[in-house]
């Protein structure tokens, strides 16, 4: 059965491509050359470190704002022509928090996929929700994530996919791993999902991904709300002026690393 045990995968991988959305191309967490960073690019650096020097390749191929749809149809032909031994498959969330939308219908089309890559790939590591009852806002649609969550760890049993497990992630619950957006993860969040997606191929790995945050000061009542009026006049009412234009973030927006390339 596919879970996130700590199962060695003997001789590591020697070629790792990622796709999916905003989250897996980095987004939250800037580099110092302007392109996003993010937890793909942190779990390659780890695998990389398991390998002989410069034997090592990686791609991502994930854009922001792409819907499940868009990944399966520009990402993963893309993933099954480089055929790594490894692919790690997030995708769905954008789709999920649209209104009107069928967990149960999506995770049909997200096992369609996966069953692709299998057949063409090495090995295929599926990524799960997260629990959002601390994010303000998707707190609402916790009910629609979790099923979604549990249709993806099915998928992954049928399919023997190991599985990075986010919704049993507890520190990313903290607000200190989320971006200013609330959307996004912060570096120190990507950090930690990497160390996870590390730890699920049973990959020694330098932190527990987690380990406790350190405690905060208490807030007041004025400073809660005084940053939520900051937030949802920088943040929210853009997402939501984008989402009324028919707009993406991932628009004219392409993938940041085509092709399996050495770090």
């Amino acid at each position: 059965m596919a879970d996130d045990s700590r199962t060695e995968i003997s001789g590591g991988f020697g070629s790792y491509a990622a796709i999916g959305d905003s989250f897996t191309e980095g987004v939250g967490d800037p580099g110092p050359d302007g392109m996003y960073v993010g937890w793909a690019d942190r779990f390659a650096v780890l695998l990389d470190d398991r390998m002989p020097e410069h034997t090592f390749r990686y791609a991502n191929l994930a854009v922001r704002g792409r819907l499940l749809d868009q990944i399966v149809s520009e990402q993963v032909p893309r993933a099954r022509e480089l055929a790594p031994d490894l692919v790690t498959f997030c995708a769905g969330g954008n789709d999920i928090i649209r209104p009107g939308t069928d967990p149960d219908d999506v995770a049909e089309r997200f096992e369609r996929a996966v069953a692709d890559l299998t057949g063409a790939v090495g090995t295929v590591m599926v990524t799960t929700g997260f629990d959002t009852r601390g994010v303000p806002v998707l707190r609402h649609l916790r009910g629609k994530i979790a099923m979604y969550t549990a249709h993806v760890r099915a998928i992954a049993d049928r399919y023997d996919c190991p599985v990075l497990d986010l919704w049993s992630l507890r520190s990313v619950q903290d607000r200190r791993a989320w971006d200013a957006d609330r959307l996004h993860l912060s570096p120190e969040g990507h950090t930690r999902v990497a160390l996870r997606a590390a730890q699920v191929l049973g990959i020694e790995v330098p932190a527990d991904p987690d380990q406790p945050w350190p405690p905060l000061p208490p807030r007041g009542t004025l400073e809660v709300r005084r940053d939520d009026i900051q937030w949802a006049r920088e943040h929210l009412v853009p997402w939501i002026g984008r989402r009324l234009r028919g707009e993406s973030s991932g628009d004219h927006v392409e993938a940041k690393r085509p092709n399996l390339l050495p770090l």
